[in-house]
């Protein structure tokens, strides 16, 4: 039984519903808070997510950052180096998805290159009749970024847990490889 760290930056426009998809992953579901102040900084929250089909689990620190342009660069200090990124837009928004593209270039620069694996998270399909961005752009956007895409709802509790589960078996996948390639070094 293997029991892995992992540092997840959580980034998207202000407004998108970042804390809230967090918070619900986090409660389990169980708070969704009705009034949300602006994140004006960062938030941390951490859970442990059990690796389906193994014995394994990954600790995932979910760095919740300010996604107001003001706000961003002093927390971009508190990011650290980022083990893996979810990537938050609203469906509502065809502007807050536009901003996706900014917000990987920042974090290709913040990361010096190195390839950070990650989601994309289509927040609030509950507001289906506001909808402007299909899922069928989010999903060729996210693959072109090599990022896996998910629609959540926060305030209906739908998918909640999909986007970061994906991560904790993302992040096992790439210790294991690194594992076996270690072990193949090793003289036998």
């Amino acid at each position: 039984m293997v029991k892995l760290r992992a540092r997840c930056l959580l980034l998207g426009d202000a407004a998108v519903g970042k804390s809230a998809l967090c918070h619900m992953f986090h409660s389990d579901g169980t708070l969704f808070q009705k009034n949300y102040s602006m994140t004006t900084g960062v938030g941390l929250l951490m859970k442990c997510v059990n690796v389906p089909e193994t014995n394994d689990s990954v600790e995932l620190y979910i760095i919740d950052s300010a996604g107001k342009e003001t706000l961003v660069e002093a927390c971009e200090k508190m990011w650290g180096q980022p083990s893996l990124l979810c990537l938050v837009f609203d469906l509502t928004s065809e502007q807050s998805f536009a901003s996706c593209s900014h917000w990987m270039e920042r974090v290709h620069a913040h990361c010096e290159g190195l390839h950070v694996p990650g989601v994309l998270v289509g927040n609030k399909s509950d507001l289906a009749a506001r909808r402007e961005v299909q899922g069928s752009v989010a999903q060729e956007w996210a693959e072109s970024q090599g990022l896996e895409y998910h629609e959540t709802s926060a305030k209906e509790m739908e998918n909640c847990d999909a986007p970061l589960l994906g991560l904790a078996r993302a992040f096992h996948s790439l210790y294991q490889e690194r594992r076996e390639t270690i072990q193949n070094l090793s003289p036998g």
